[in-house]
């Protein structure tokens, strides 16, 4: 390890924002994808930083060298990890943290297993998209993984709050970047992998080879639980040293479910060679279901105990969440689903629930600064799956909406285009919806889930799909 000036030197904050630096901290100069900290290893200093962690020494400057300590690591995100849980005193040892990542079904499956052990008696703590919590005390979410400082700050506090497990959204993103560095898995879970996040990652298979790098650094104490149904699934067990084990609904697995019954009442599934009636519809509510029961029972919870508990579970906010007009018993649906795959599932679970002759209207739109080859993709499964489409603005952020919706209209062919209307404005395509709508047709709104604002410009304007509905159907 290479170093200079005096390593003895005490610390008061870990910092790896020049800005938020005070005297006696130290700056850890990550390479991020907005800036690289290495070029405010000056700024960190003249605010008071007394050490600097970086990749590769400053070039030569009096201020800088007889200012301030220094350490050189190849990878400072990691370094970054592995600081912060020192500092907090590793907190997530003190704890079973179990981690779930997929593509689809992340948040709902945190959610279900947090209810699942809260209700056991358990105090747990949550790590998510919408939001994280302590026990019962709601933390505000700003990322799906936060950065690895907040993140072993926030496993501190719910340590030392009495948690004994903490379920946590995994983000791809969050792998790449050393986020959870530091952080030790009591497991890991998987859901699937489809096309999403390539304009991060390039490649499907860089995505999926990041998904893998979770399941390859858990240690042999923790468990490693995949879907088997996907064709990935599989592969990202290859080369974890944890205990390996499986769930799915159609292939061989260690935890196997089949769907008896699938409503708007609800699911009716045998799991593990018992039946069992559950709120949840959908057969990508019967995986998450699985991989919950999978979750709990790998921690040691009680066959019988963990599907009563299940039986009386909801999903996570924004997930299939639906009215009925008190009218003409038309339906309204919001749901987060922001992929292809995630898309087509919630349409085919509503293709399998609606009524003869009942038409579905879907509103979707895509968001800026993404992966701009789904959005194609995305108009072209929403028409497969639907009567009537209504494209419109989801959170266009830095990008000019109308240029959206036209990379959405190139993935339509000449006959879904005759079914298809574009409106850009998002509360007028939802109110459109409701007026074509008729007796038990089902209206379907995807993208934003339970997210309440619009992203335009870089400002958040107050929206919620649902109240917008909710407001439409009565």
């Amino acid at each position: 390890m290479q170093s200079a000036g005096d390593l003895q030197v005490e610390i008061g904050s870990i910092r790896f924002d020049s800005r938020q630096v005070q005297p006696g901290d130290v700056f850890v100069a990550v390479r991020g994808v907005q800036a690289d900290g290495h070029k405010f290893i000056d700024i960190a200093i003249k605010n008071g930083a007394v050490a600097v962690v970086c990749e590769e020494m400053p070039v030569p400057d009096e201020f800088i060298i007889h200012h301030s300590s220094f350490i050189i690591a190849k990878h400072t995100a990691e370094a970054l990890g592995q600081m912060a849980a020192n500092y907090y005193d590793h907190p997530s040892k003190r704890l079973k943290l179990v981690g779930v990542t997929g593509t689809n079904g992340k948040t709902t499956t945190v959610t279900l297993l947090w209810q699942l052990f809260t209700q056991m008696g358990y105090r747990c703590g949550l790590i998510g998209t919408v939001e994280n919590r302590i026990g019962e005390d709601i933390v505000p979410s700003t990322h799906t993984t936060p950065d690895a400082v907040s993140l072993h700050k926030l496993l501190r506090e719910m340590a030392e709050a009495g948690c004994s497990y903490v379920f946590m959204e995994v983000s791809s993103h969050a792998v790449h970047q050393r986020r959870i560095a530091g952080a030790a898995f009591a497991g890991a879970v998987f859901s699937n992998i489809t096309h999403d996040h390539l304009d991060y990652h390039g490649t499907f298979a860089a995505y999926r080879d990041v998904k893998k790098k979770f399941f390859d650094d858990l240690d042999a104490a923790a468990f490693a639980l995949t879907n088997a149904d996907d064709k990935n699934g599989l592969f990202l067990l290859q080369n974890t040293k944890a205990a390996k084990h499986t769930y799915g609904l159609r292939k061989p697995a260690d935890f196997k479910a089949k769907i008896i019954e699938n409503s708007l009442n609800g699911l009716y599934l045998q799991l593990d060679g018992e039946a069992f009636h559950a709120r949840m519809i959908g057969e990508f509510n019967a995986y998450n279901l699985t991989a919950v029961y999978a979750t709990a029972r790998l921690l040691g919870a009680g066959k019988i105990e963990t599907l009563t508990a299940l039986s009386d579970l909801r999903g996570a906010e924004g997930r299939f969440d639906y009215i009925l007009h008190p009218n003409n018993s038309s339906i309204g649906i919001v749901d987060y689903a922001h992929t292809p795959d995630a898309v087509e599932k919630v349409l085919e679970t509503i293709q399998k629930l609606k009524k003869r002759g009942a038409k579905v209207i879907t509103v979707i739109g895509c968001g800026g600064d993404r992966d701009k080859a789904k959005r194609p993709l995305m108009a072209q499964v929403a028409a497969r799956f639907s009567d009537q489409i209504i494209l419109t603005s989801d959170n266009p952020r830095t990008e000019d909406p109308t240029a959206i919706l036209r990379d959405m209209e190139a993935g339509l062919p000449v006959d879904a285009l005759k079914k298809t209307l574009t409106i850009e404005n998002r509360e007028q395509a939802i109110k459109t919806a409701g007026r074509i709508a008729g007796p038990n047709d089902i209206i379907l709104v995807a993208g934003k889930g339970h997210e309440k604002y619009q992203d335009i410009k870089g400002v958040k304007y107050p929206f919620d799909d649902m109240e917008v509905l909710k407001r439409m159907m009565n």
